[in-house]
């Protein structure tokens, strides 16, 4: 048991893996993340933590849009890949296969199983590490079958972003 009592509950909570994929003009790109959560059915609206400091952070307030790629258990290596910082990776999206989205132009991760595009309604800042993105989902789509039970999450990579 750990000490930080706090740490070890947030860690308990089951949390998506998914690629966030952003851009603003002709600068795209594709990073890990796992607090997303839809917050209202009408309109649809995510609700992302993104931290301040990091590339997609830029695109992201400047671009207004950003993109969910969903993926299946078994293509946790395919996320993996994007595990890194574009600071510690500069050329990260040069190899990258992916389409643009049709509403938003953001990247779709070839190997996705869906994704969800959003358009930014608010930025919320809390004085925290993270802001909070507000985003409306306006377009979707699915590439390969499967349901909640197949999606890729955290605990099936035994990895940890909570605490």
């Amino acid at each position: 048991m750990s000490e930080d009592k706090i740490k070890e509950v947030l860690r308990r909570m089951p949390y998506g893996w998914y690629v966030v994929t952003s851009r603003n003009g002709e600068d795209a790109n594709a990073m890990v993340a796992n607090w997303i959560t839809q917050v209202s059915f009408e309109p649809r609206l995510l609700a992302f933590g993104l931290q301040k400091t990091s590339y997609s952070y830029g695109l992201v307030n400047q671009g207004r849009v950003f993109s969910v790629n969903l993926f299946l258990k078994e293509d946790q290596e395919i996320v993996k890949s994007f595990s890194k910082s574009r600071d510690k990776n500069a050329a990260k999206m040069d190899n990258v296969k992916y389409s643009a989205a049709p509403e938003t132009g953001c990247p779709i991760i070839d190997g996705a199983a869906a994704y969800l595009e959003c358009r930014v309604k608010e930025i919320y800042d809390f004085g925290g590490d993270h802001n909070i993105i507000l985003g409306e989902v306006v377009g979707a789509g699915n590439m390969k079958d499967g349901e909640d039970k197949d999606s890729l999450t955290l605990p099936t990579v035994g990895w940890h972003y909570a605490g």
